[in-house]
């Protein structure tokens, strides 16, 4: 009795970081113009295929959020696979083996190569494992984007055939317009020569929208829960957009989820080109890093 109790206590603080922070977070549905429950958005996924959220990867609302419209999704809609760009294409099958529970955690903690906050994502991680769920390993793997920084989008050509399990078609088209305009932007409006970095961005976007296409096809039927940096899809742009370029008849949605320094008394009018959904976390809480 008395190691139950204990246990209790001790699960007591994530109880009830689980279940308050709606004075944390704010949803907002762009097309119906209202500030909406988790639960309505999960209602409004019946006829999307690939739900984006758009995270900033420090903010700890957003990760709490993630993980319980995980849970929801996946629980409603089971054939629900979760996509990342925090794992790398040529890691997945460590991610498969792991879920499947023939490695250690700390082999795959070593050999999936883990971003440095990947507590934030182990709770969706290991849900996935406790309920045999699919996880996408998404993105490009940092020798291909080192390389592209280096010498362009055309390196990739160049790479061995046994690299191309892990690329995404080539070549790789170059966004222009609005999304690089923004890229600039980020970069306080200075364009960087041949623009490699940029290049890279557009390496990471084909590849998780490559990710996303392949496993869709091969898993008729399927809901995609994707997982990005907000730059990734804000404006329906990035990832998203190549997305459609490979799945034309697609239904997207996405999130844009952000602490806001008005988050007390948001004006939704100055975001409202960023998703269909806008979720705007308190600032006053603790980033995770």
């Amino acid at each position: 009795m008395r190691k139950l109790i204990i246990a209790l206590l001790c699960a007591l603080p994530l109880f009830s970081i689980a279940q308050t922070p709606t004075e944390h977070y704010k949803v907002y549905d762009v097309k119906k113009q209202k500030l909406i429950q988790l639960d309505d958005l999960l209602k409004d996924m019946k006829a999307v295929d690939v739900l984006f959220f758009g995270e900033e990867h420090n903010d700890s609302i957003g990760h709490l959020l993630e993980f319980e419209l995980y849970k929801k999704l996946s629980s409603t809609y089971p054939k629900t696979a979760l996509s990342l760009e925090m794992f790398h294409t040529d890691v997945q099958p460590v991610m498969d083996e792991y879920l499947s529970g023939l490695i250690s955690e700390k082999n795959f903690v070593k050999e999936a190569r883990v971003w440095k906050n990947y507590e934030d994502y182990k709770p969706m991680i290991e849900y996935a494992k406790t309920h045999h769920l699919p996880v996408i390993a998404a993105n490009a793997a940092t020798r291909y984007s080192n390389a592209v920084s280096k010498s362009g989008l055309s390196i990739l050509s160049q790479f061995p055939k046994s690299s191309s399990s892990f690329l995404p078609p080539l070549p790789v088209d170059t966004a222009t317009g609005k999304y690089y305009d923004k890229f600039i932007d980020m970069l306080g409006g200075h364009g960087m020569g041949s623009m490699k970095i940029y290049q890279t961005q557009n390496l990471w976007d084909a590849t998780m929208s490559w990710s996303i296409a392949k496993y869709l096809k091969s898993h008729k039927g399927s809901k995609i829960f994707q997982l990005n940096g907000r730059f990734h899809s804000d404006e329906q742009l990035g990832t998203l957009a190549k997305l459609k370029t490979l799945l034309p008849k697609l239904k997207t949605a996405n999130i844009s989820c952000f602490s806001g320094t008005d988050f007390t008394a948001p004006d939704w009018s100055k975001y409202s080109n960023l998703g269909d959904y806008i979720i705007l976390t308190d600032p006053s809480v603790k980033r995770t890093f």
